[in-house]
């Protein structure tokens, strides 16, 4: 990957999670002096608190988005930033725009940095149905957000938390404060720590290796291949084997 490629941070969540506000506070505090930022919102999101101070902030665009034809994520070029936040459209389906991501970044020639979850808990304590999507976010996250826990039930934010921790999930769990994060540029840092390998970088094999079989015929199957993404499968009808709820009919 080119070392100037912009770092791309993927942040998915629901309506009024307090996406925009987690950006601001990163940008205020997490980038270096010389460095420009992009901001990709889509169209269809609510205003927020933050976008007027977002908008007001130095070498940063925030620009509105709408998906390109046979796209899930925004058409046109990013232009030279160092980061791209870039803000997953809570009014269509999470999965296909992260499966989308791959080829996107790919296409602009940028670096997936680190995939964003945050987790508005009120929505979620009122609405345990939806626990497969969360699911489903949180395997592709490096780090999640618990915002909104005002009101919310410890009992309930704990077993959240736990029921992750349980499954070995290596994603950092950070519960947002009205003071902001403590080390927003060590959020910024682009170690993975999610479940999912999927965006992993994949070794070549040269074309003039020699593998020695004794004889033996290989298996098929490429034991260095990364696992079948589930969340991804489709079956011959073209539906996902692993469905999930449908969040807007919460909102």
């Amino acid at each position: 990957m080119n070392p100037s490629a912009a770092s791309v941070y993927f942040i998915l969540g629901t309506p009024g999670a307090g996406r925009r506000a987690l950006v601001l506070d990163l940008m205020e505090n997490g980038l270096g002096p010389d460095e420009t930022a992009l901001v990709l919102i889509a169209s269809g999101e609510p205003a927020d608190p933050s976008d007027a101070k977002l908008a007001s902030l130095p070498r940063t665009e925030v620009r509105r988005w709408r998906p390109g034809p046979g796209i899930s994520l925004p058409e046109g070029e990013l232009g030279s930033p160092t980061r791209v936040f870039l803000l997953a459209d809570s009014q269509a389906d999470a999965i296909t725009q992260t499966e989308s991501l791959k080829p996107w970044l790919a296409h602009h020639g940028a670096a997936l940095a680190r995939i964003f979850t945050v987790v508005d808990c009120g929505f979620a304590e009122k609405h345990p149905a939806l626990a497969p999507w969360f699911d489903a976010c949180i395997h592709f996250s490096d780090v999640v957000f618990l915002t909104r826990r005002e009101g919310v039930q410890n009992k309930w934010l704990s077993g959240f938390v736990r029921r992750y921790e349980e499954q070995f999930f290596p994603c950092h769990f950070i519960p947002m404060k009205k003071g902001g994060l403590p080390n927003p540029a060590l959020v910024l840092e682009p170690q993975p720590r999610r479940v999912s390998q999927y965006f992993d970088a994949q070794e070549e094999i040269p074309e003039d290796l020699v593998i020695e079989t004794d004889g033996e015929e290989p298996e098929d199957g490429d034991e260095d291949a990364p696992p079948v993404e589930v969340y991804f499968e489709r079956n011959r009808s073209g539906r996902r084997v692993r469905e999930l709820p449908d969040v807007r009919a919460c909102y």
